[in-house]
């Protein structure tokens, strides 16, 4: 049963891992500005692409969050499984 549990974690954690790196090797579409972020940045490419990536930092601490309780309630919701089987 522990084995399962560690297996079924280190699969979610394999998979987390894929999507991060596809997200990122996927990210030079996701790099475009809006309209008006576009219309204000001088033609610097080099500031246009610190922006870019203040705004992927800035994504971060609510992504994690969100990964953080999806992860929570489904160890919550595997645990209640497991004391629902044991009644």
């Amino acid at each position: 049963m522990q084995s399962d549990t560690k297996t079924n974690l280190l699969r979610l954690v394999i998979v987390t891992a894929i999507v991060m790196c596809g997200c990122v090797l996927l990210s030079a579409s996701a790099m475009a500005q809006c309209v008006m972020c576009k219309a204000s940045l001088p033609s610097n490419s080099l500031f246009a692409r610190n922006l870019n990536i203040g705004v992927l930092v800035l994504l971060v601490p609510p992504v994690s969050m969100f990964c953080t309780i999806f992860i929570l309630a489904i160890r919550h919701r595997k645990s209640g499984e497991l004391q629902n089987r044991e009644r």
